[in-house]
């Protein structure tokens, strides 16, 4: 990863004095042809002013929900309640900036590929946030509760089940997962039916995060998500930890004494929850320290003097998906419904050339997003394929499309009909809130309009954050599309977002050829940077032509920071966190 971040910035002279909504429907879609000013975003931050002792520093949590509150990694399915944990829970293990696993962290490891094995070592005397020894009996204790046949988390599936006798352990015929060897409080061996190369990515195929036996232990695993020991009392092994909740609104973060590279700098942190309308004048009052900004509204604070901007690409990628069947609840599997009402690939390819996501980012975003041909963001330097084609916008081509498959109007009312006739009515889902999500999504339906096909919002309004998660997961029937963002983290493998056993496969698409390829990308054979390359082009590929999913933005992650703020660091692979993060004042720079 480039220490310094190059972003064009076009055409923002269009969002002054007028709403994002109006700018997108009113605006006739030329871009000057050069108008590009190139912007530099550092990703660390520092200060030569002496620090203070201790001090409290404000973070803003922007959303537009409130967080769940279930602070534990092995259960939480929250995007609000990760940023979280990312003050209280760490990885064993350490990684580069290629995202691959190092020997600086907790935990080192050894691989033997003739034994398909992984040793892992943990460091002498480390202890929970509660003063409790951490061993490795608190790893095999995660995979024993991942695995169980009453664990309801998101996490169980392939990566999980290539350990040897898993699969046994989670359908209740083995009461101990047999490939998991505890040696003493240090040492730990997994055995795996095949060495795949997420083994060695961070936040991949090998487990990190240990789970407190001691605290959890008594509690049902049926039981746990709801306990009170992860919502109000939960034990990390990251720099901070939880002193005081407020539900859904604030955490309060007392430092660690307890943590392994020694008590942090900082007295506390106090993490609120601020809308995206309200962060600007918030951090132009220094009202917070650090928050991560929204990117339409970059005009409006990128001059603010008492703060400083960091930037870096965000392992995320938005995308537009279809539902296209659904999940047995009882075995997991996803199953494709071939008379469903995306169905027709078609359909979905014509939806995708009718979007001009390059006049969209460089419109609200700034060129703060940037479009996407593929899913897999460009950060994952040779996986993720630059050369892919992507969905161009082209109008005519899109109606061409849907000419072709049958997509008619018969009817004259301006709007298609399905080929057998019948009505073609698309409902449409997006999370309310959020960066610039209102204007971006009736853009998409005018547009939609334009080429002939009647696309109304689900529910008839944007849903709230959990709720529009909870309809995709039970595939509720009042979803057709939706707009959602798939983080990656730091392995791209998408054995998680598009496998057939999947639970966050919410298209539900299902493919014998992606079922290969996964399985190939997950095989020792892919360890080879030329043989991976390749797997990855080929799904990239498959997933344009039969495109279950329509990827369109890759995103710059943009942190606004007080000026008083010291050491502060986003740059992937960094060894220096939270811990290190010193004040240069009592009070926030206004």
């Amino acid at each position: 990863m480039l220490n310094k971040m190059i972003v064009p910035f076009l055409f923002a002279a269009m969002l002054a004095g007028c709403g994002n909504k109006e700018v997108l429907l009113e605006t006739d879609g030329d871009l000057p042809a050069s108008s590009a000013v190139i912007q530099e975003f550092d990703t660390v931050m520092n200060s030569d002013a002496p620090a203070i002792a201790g001090g409290v520093l404000k973070y803003a949590l922007v959303a537009e929900s409130s967080f769940q509150g279930v602070f534990n990694p092995v259960f939480s399915e929250d995007a609000y309640d990760e940023e979280l944990m990312g003050f209280s829970h760490e990885s064993i293990f350490s990684y580069d900036e290629e995202f691959q696993l190092t020997q600086d962290g907790m935990a080192t490891f050894v691989r033997n590929e003739n034994l398909k094995t992984v040793s892992i070592t943990l460091q002498d005397n480390l202890k929970w946030s509660d003063g409790a020894a951490l061993t490795v009996d608190d790893i095999l204790y995660a995979y024993e509760v991942i695995g169980h046949p009453d664990y309801a988390g998101p996490l169980y599936g392939d990566s999980f089940a290539n350990v040897v006798g898993m699969t046994e352990y989670h359908e209740g015929t083995a009461d101990s997962i047999i490939g998991i060897e505890v040696l003493d409080d240090t040492h730990l061996t997994i055995a795996f039916e095949e060495l795949n190369p997420s083994l060695l990515q961070a936040g991949g195929a090998l487990w990190s995060q240990p789970l407190p036996r001691h605290q959890l232990e008594s509690i049902p695993v049926s039981e746990m998500m709801s306990s009170s020991q992860l919502r109000e009392q939960p034990v990390g092994s990251g720099p901070f930890r939880i002193k005081a909740i407020v539900p859904g609104e604030s955490v309060l973060f007392e430092a660690n004494e307890y943590y392994w590279k020694g008590k942090p700098k900082l007295d506390n942190i106090l993490v609120e929850v601020v809308g995206s309308t309200t962060i600007v004048s918030e951090m132009e009052a220094g009202n917070y320290d650090v928050a991560v900004m929204p990117a339409s509204s970059y005009e409006s604070y990128k001059d603010f003097d008492n703060i400083t901007l960091l930037g870096r690409e965000e392992l995320a990628t938005t995308y537009i998906g279809f539902k296209l069947g659904s999940q047995d609840v009882e075995s997991g599997a996803n199953s494709l419904n071939l008379s469903s009402k995306m169905a027709d690939a078609a359909l979905r390819q014509a939806m995708a050339y009718a979007l001009d996501n390059e006049f969209v980012a460089a419109v609200l975003f700034d060129g703060l997003r940037q479009p996407a041909n593929t899913m897999i963001p460009p950060a994952f330097e040779g996986i993720s394929d630059e050369e892919a084609v992507g969905f161009s916008y082209d109008p005519v081509k899109a109606s061409s499309l849907l000419d072709e498959a049958g997509y008619l109007d018969s009817d004259g009312d301006g709007f298609r009909e399905m080929p057998d006739g019948e009505p073609l009515k698309i409902n449409f889902a997006a999370v309310a809130g959020g960066d610039a999500t209102e204007a971006v999504v009736a853009y998409y339906i005018q547009q939609w309009e334009e080429i002939g096909l009647d696309v109304s919002l689900a529910t008839g309004r944007l849903i709230e954050y959990q709720k529009f998660h909870d309809m995709l997961a039970s595939d509720s029937p009042a979803i057709d599309v939706y707009q959602a963002t798939w983080g990656t983290g730091m392995d791209p493998n998408p054995t998680e977002m598009f496998g057939r056993t999947s639970a966050l496969n919410y298209t539900r698409w299902t493919n014998e050829k992606n079922d290969a390829l996964l399985d190939q990308i997950n095989a020792a054979a892919a360890a080879d940077e030329n043989t991976r390359t390749g797997i990855y082009q080929e799904w990239q590929a498959l997933l344009f032509e039969e495109a279950p999913v329509i990827p369109t933005f890759w995103r710059t992650q943009i942190f606004a920071v007080n000026n008083r703020v010291k050491n502060f660091n986003i740059r992937y692979g960094a060894t220096r966190g939270w811990e290190t993060i010193e004040l240069t004042s009592e009070e926030p720079v206004r």
